[in-house]
């Protein structure tokens, strides 16, 4: 199954750890195959995935000699002439950490000339962002930063919805509504909320009433599993079938887009 998402919110609701529990879920069918993207500069899906910390990730950004071979062009260099479509499909396979059935690919950030410069690095970042997303057979879960900065008009229409994650803090539920602007303004048209950290049905009502314009896809509880996951840096739920069935109801939601 080809499903590809990607997940907003503003920092602190828990974005990473629903990016992890989704993408972990969606891999316990073994028919599917799941691409987690870290596009966060602030990379801590690896926790999450329950990949060990003494097996480092070197983000796509800084592999110097992979981007020099693959554009013409040091990274770090901006101006001259490097190619504008390097080859990029070998990069999941090769460069991915896999735990449990996700693989994981870590972005990284471009270093100078900010997020939009026309440089090495970030060349080979969006043509590996435009590969997974318009290429790839696969699920592909993208962790975002807060907005949805990694994604351009090239690949935005084909993404099957932008989840943004809320919880019933109010600066998250005003947050929902600048990162949906930024996802409409590049085209994506499935944006939905997926509330977290609810603990009673007064929150829940809090979520719907105060974002009513928005299409919800459902609530994820507030579990203590999850916040002693947090606190030792581990994943939550060592074994997936463990976690809430509200997941399981989300997930399936997601997968019933496709079919």
């Amino acid at each position: 199954m080809s499903l590809k998402i990607a997940i907003g919110g503003k920092g602190g609701v828990g974005k990473t750890t629903v990016t992890a529990l989704l993408a972990r879920c969606l891999a316990a069918d073994k028919n599917n195959k799941v691409i987690a993207i870290d596009a966060d500069p602030v990379a801590n899906l690896a926790a999450g995935l329950g990949i060990p910390e003494d097996q480092p990730i070197t983000p796509i950004s800084q592999l110097t000699e992979l981007i020099a071979e693959r554009t013409g062009a040091k990274p770090g260099t901006m101006g001259g002439f490097f190619t504008l479509n390097p080859k990029v499909d070998d990069i999941p396979d090769r460069f991915s950490r896999e735990r449990d059935g996700v693989k994981l690919l870590v972005m990284g950030t471009v270093q100078s000339g900010g997020s939009g410069c026309i440089c090495p690095e970030s060349t080979i970042l969006k043509a590996l962002m435009n590969h997974l997303v318009l290429f790839r057979d696969d699920i592909v879960i993208m962790d975002m930063e807060a907005g949805v900065e990694h994604l351009g008009r090239a690949t935005s229409a084909s993404v099957d919805a932008l989840i943004i994650v809320v919880n019933p803090g109010a600066r998250s539920r005003a947050a929902a509504d600048k990162i949906r602007k930024l996802g409409r303004d590049i085209g994506i048209k499935n944006i939905i909320i997926l509330g977290n950290r609810v603990t009673s049905e007064e929150d829940r009502e809090l979520i719907k009433s105060s974002l009513s314009d928005f299409p919800i896809l459902g609530f994820l509880p507030e579990h203590d599993e999850i916040v002693a996951a947090d606190r030792g840096a581990r994943r939550a739920f060592d074994d997936i079938q463990e976690a809430p069935q509200e997941l399981f109801e989300i997930v399936g939601q997601l997968t019933a887009m496709k079919n």
